[in-house]
């Protein structure tokens, strides 16, 4: 099967080349000419444009890092919008529903299906092909890409409404950073108090503390002190004000998630956009005036 990947980013890269590796035959297009070198070492071919992966391939994916990027890539002068050949188009990015709703729109004027697919499992689950892909639209375009989707991880398919997909990824990350935020704002109590940190994650992990924070980003970024999981305080802030944005208009208000949100801009704030989200913690060193302990193993 002929396959286009557009976006050769963090999370692009390890998904495309779980592709070519699978035997797909790959196009891919990136702005980064280094990632493009290493999936042509693989076997992939190279296109000039979006348009031209839509115009080589009939199935295109898209792995971009924020909505506007999403929507000159899809909709723009040289866009998959006016490719000969593109009859699916698939997008991996986190993006927000309305985003989702006007490109599949705008598609389905030229007879291009679309499915927004968010994912989650970060860089790591990207490269070991066990992400979670929420697909949302219509149910025979589904059907005919699941197999390549098994590739990636686990597709669960989440109604043809164009948007659930994207609805299903910004409330998943707004809980994942949201256990995040408050699993650091309880270690740095405890670790003040006299607490082991390791000793304190054990404890959430065996009881009811336990959540993706304590099992996995603590004890893997923030312990080490490493600060490297793999996902950047800017694209955390970004999910979190797409959440936040679509409850208002929903006219739901989220207490919690504006805190979080605030926790983030502070962060970005001390940090910069690049830092990993774990760096969070830091903030609240600070304010406590301790810093957690390096843990080499936990």
């Amino acid at each position: 099967m002929n396959i286009g990947f557009i976006g050769l980013g963090t999370m692009g890269e390890p998904m495309a080349t779980r592709l070519v590796q699978a035997g797909f035959a790959l196009t891919v297009f990136d702005l980064n000419s280094d990632a493009v070198d290493r999936l042509s070492a693989l076997g992939a071919h190279r296109a000039t444009s979006a348009e031209d992966v839509a115009s080589k391939t009939e199935i295109v994916f898209v792995s971009l890092p924020t909505p506007d990027v999403v929507q000159v890539v899809a909709l723009g002068a040289n866009g998959v919008v006016h490719g000969s050949k593109v009859r699916v188009y698939i997008d991996l990015s986190t993006t927000g529903p309305q985003i989702a709703k006007r490109v599949s729109s705008k598609l389905a004027e030229h007879r291009i299906l679309a499915l927004d697919c968010p994912v989650s499992g970060g860089a790591a689950g990207a490269a070991k092909g066990t992400l979670a892909l929420m697909v949302s639209g219509p149910t025979t375009a589904f059907d005919e890409v699941a197999p390549t989707l098994s590739m990636l991880g686990k597709a669960i398919y989440c109604g043809e409404g164009a948007g659930l997909g994207q609805t299903m990824k910004l409330v998943n990350n707004l809980v994942s950073v949201t256990t995040l935020a408050v699993s650091c704002e309880a270690l740095v109590m405890g670790v003040k108090a006299g607490l082991d940190p390791k000793v304190m994650l054990n404890v959430f992990n065996a009881g009811s503390g336990r959540n993706s924070a304590t099992v996995d980003k603590l004890p893997r970024a923030v312990l080490p002190r490493t600060f490297d999981f793999g996902f950047s305080t800017a694209l955390s802030l970004k999910d979190t004000r797409l959440c936040l944005d679509e409850a208002e208009a929903m006219g739901i208000p989220m207490p919690v998630g504006s805190a979080v949100r605030q926790m983030l801009n502070m962060t970005r704030a001390a940090y910069g956009d690049s830092a990993d989200f774990t760096r969070m913690i830091c903030v609240l060193e600070q304010w406590a005036g301790i810093e957690v302990p390096l843990v080499s193993e936990v």
